[in-house]
């Protein structure tokens, strides 16, 4: 049976999280506010989507709370493998998109997932996407990440580092969508962890966003650029929506389940572009950032 307590908990856990993470955000922004639009899902539950725009540094994000419920679709049993119960899923999605090139997009997800029939697990992860990859950057991220998995397990970073390489990989581009982080999904109590264990994992992945990307949005923001470095950050922003929309899990889920369609699209870019064939120069920093969107790159 569901713990309704240990619901309960994680679901309101989460809604403080998008409180402090709004928070720090505005805060070294200094002029973006967050606006917030609470929604209700006709088949059950709702939200309040949190949208940020034409600050000093954050051009648009998105940061979201959820909790829904209801009759799970036969797509989404079919798809995960599972028997017919009713479901409950809850958590926090973060994207950002920075006016300047060379502050890197960022995106989190940390979520709550369990049936009436008693499954149960966490998913999440948390990505970093420079618009120009910058080695010394991605040490920091990763090593971040890695000391806070470690505290937790000595598996989980190379693990769900891996998960996040395969995860956020663009096949028909043969590239991966950034720098990756940490992916991880269907994490369960059982094999020496308890359901407990798994959230204080999950808060401490929650917990790092703020320190990361304040950290990026701080020492990046003030750095040079031109319409060169403009138009390159349009293409890679073109790349995300592909992601995005061809194979990212979270937003079939938003869809599939009758999800808001602002709330679930509001990862999307204010603006992109596509070009066709587009080419960079050999030696430049745009084709050093394509020779680092690859896989297993050990960061740390």
């Amino acid at each position: 049976m569901i713990d309704t307590d240990f619901k309960t908990t994680v679901t309101e856990w989460f809604k403080g999280l998008q409180d402090r993470i709004c928070g720090a955000l505005e805060e070294t922004d200094g002029k973006g506010t967050f606006l917030e639009d609470a929604w209700h899902r006709p088949g059950g539950g709702g939200g309040r989507t949190r949208i940020i725009g034409q600050g000093n540094i954050l051009e648009k994000g998105g940061v979201g709370f959820s909790a829904v419920y209801g009759k799970t679709p036969a797509k989404i049993l079919a798809a995960l493998g599972l028997d017919e119960a009713d479901f409950y899923a809850t958590g926090v999605s973060i994207v950002m998109h920075p006016h300047s090139p060379m502050v890197p997009i960022i995106h989190m997800n940390v979520r709550y997932f369990e049936m009436s029939n008693g499954v149960s697990w966490f998913g999440g992860g948390i990505d970093l996407t420079p618009h120009y990859v910058d080695e010394a950057d991605a040490r920091h991220f990763h090593g971040r990440l890695k000391a806070m998995c470690d505290a937790h397990h000595p598996t989980y970073y190379p693990q769900f580092k891996a998960w996040a390489d395969d995860y956020f990989y663009i096949k028909h581009r043969e590239e991966t969508r950034g720098i990756g982080g940490i992916f991880f999904d269907r994490l369960m109590a059982g094999e020496g962890f308890t359901a407990e264990d798994r959230f204080r994992f999950v808060q401490g992945v929650g917990e790092s966003f703020a320190p990361l990307y304040t950290y990026f949005m701080r020492k990046n923001s003030p750095l040079p650029y031109g319409e060169r470095e403009k138009e390159w950050q349009m293409v890679r922003r073109g790349r995300y929506v592909e992601f995005n929309l061809v194979y990212d899990k979270g937003t079939k889920f938003g869809l599939d389940t009758d999800g808001r369609t602002e709330s679930i699209l509001m990862s999307l870019p204010p603006q992109a572009q596509w070009h066709y064939n587009y080419p960079t120069e050999s030696g430049s920093r745009e084709d050093h950032t394509l020779r680092l969107l690859r896989k297993g790159i050990a960061w740390t």
